[in-house]
């Protein structure tokens, strides 16, 4: 593997619940103490059930949310410790697609305007400006004459490409693309994965890839982690994970996946009890509750990330 191009380290992100007569005090851990690698070139998915911090993981790794604790290393620099200047340059190279395109694409703009934003802002010369935009268009597979309509005139799948698009402007070297496809028709979540692994080739670019979708993790990821509750519980290799789960979680994910023959059994794990809240998660393991593997120990000690069989996984059962 090549050189990392993103480390996260001990990251963690509360949410105060407010403070007053009638209202909850404390807050909520929705990412607590994440350590991640992302290396060059490769698409790195993050999976687990909605509430699990996955979403929040990925706007703290751009700072679009502020994270509470914790370093973001990105190309050897810490961009928490970057002022307003640095950050701002440092995105150049850092950008998003978003699970919603409609919601993110302004309404009272054409679609040449909403790519030239981010072109404007980084003061690229306006004589480049309008071959990028053009260039940048059909290679989402959109031509220029889309580029004078505005987003409501557009399908889901074609909105989520010009959200690729705009992305892909600057030219970055590292994309997080948050349930990029959740939103959209089967066939067309196929047309919008495949159009992601060609830019990847392309343009040489590195994807962190959040999904509840492990259909489509297996098909875009080349590692995956596994989050619970705030908290990465499994990092293993798409074939490690999909052939052999180690986690009681993931197992219980894994076996929730429909299997395309019919001869194929499957048993499948069904989980305890609803997500428990972030506000208030439970002592030692936060997944015992729900575990069908519970000992005591996993009441009271929280298990740390450590290496099992050349990949990394948060649980007791492999520490005897």
């Amino acid at each position: 593997m090549t050189a990392p191009l993103l480390e996260v380290k001990a990251l963690a992100k509360r949410f105060p619940l407010g403070n007053g007569w009638f209202q909850r005090t404390g807050s909520v851990h929705a990412v607590n103490g994440v350590d991640l690698t992302v290396y060059e070139g490769e698409t790195l998915g993050i999976v687990g059930e909605s509430g699990c911090g996955k979403s929040t993981l990925g706007r703290c790794m751009l700072r679009l949310l502020e994270p509470t604790e914790g370093e973001i290393v990105f190309q050897g620099k810490d961009i928490r410790s970057f002022a307003k200047a640095e950050l701002h340059r440092a995105r150049r190279n850092m950008q998003m697609v978003f699970q919603n395109p409609f919601d993110t694409l302004n309404p009272k703009l054409t679609i040449q305007k909403i790519l030239a934003e981010s072109l404007i802002a980084h003061h690229i010369p306006m004589t480049q400006r309008q071959q990028l935009i053009e260039e940048t268009i059909e290679i989402v597979g959109l031509s220029k004459r889309h580029l004078s309509r505005y987003a409501h005139e557009f399908s889901g799948g074609q909105r989520q490409r010009i959200g690729i698009a705009r992305a892909l402007m600057l030219r970055p070297k590292l994309i997080i693309a948050d349930e990029p496809v959740s939103a959209l028709d089967v066939s067309i979540q196929s047309q919008i994965l495949n159009l992601l692994q060609d830019l990847q080739e392309q343009f040489a670019l590195t994807y962190i890839f959040i999904s509840h979708d492990l259909s489509v993790v297996e098909h875009i990821a080349d590692r995956v982690a596994v989050m619970y509750l705030g908290k990465v519980v499994e990092l293993a290799t798409k074939q490690e994970l999909f052939q052999r789960p180690m986690h009681p979680y993931a197992q219980a994910l894994l076996s929730a996946v429909p299997v395309t023959d019919p001869d194929e059994k499957k048993e499948r794990i069904i989980l305890k009890g609803d997500l428990p809240s972030p506000s208030n998660p439970p002592s030692g393991c936060t997944f015992h509750p729900r575990c069908h593997a519970c000992m005591d120990v996993c009441k009271t000690a929280v298990p740390r990330l450590r290496e099992v069989e050349g990949r990394l996984v948060a649980c007791h059962l492999y520490e005897q």
